[in-house]
């Protein structure tokens, strides 16, 4: 098995961040549309939820590669 090269963390890293910020301008939009309470606000959170769980994974990750995972994901 190999790993990812401080280049792939930090181009994985790119990615997420913007990934990240596109998901909440979306959510932001959803409730203002739909409300706080709807359904697709709620789905929005979560989403949001789990990219972020996934960046804390892609940190540990990272970290295990040798690599300064709290430099690359936030």
């Amino acid at each position: 098995m190999t790993a990812f090269t401080l280049d792939e963390h930090r181009e994985l890293s790119r990615e997420m961040r913007l990934t990240t910020r596109r998901l909440r301008t979306l959510c932001e939009l959803a409730v203002n549309v739909y409300g706080p309470q709807s359904r697709l606000a709620f789905s929005f959170q979560r989403a949001i939820e789990d990219i972020e769980r996934l960046n804390q994974d892609l940190k540990t990750q990272a970290t295990q590669d040798g690599f300064p995972g709290n430099d690359l994901y936030v």
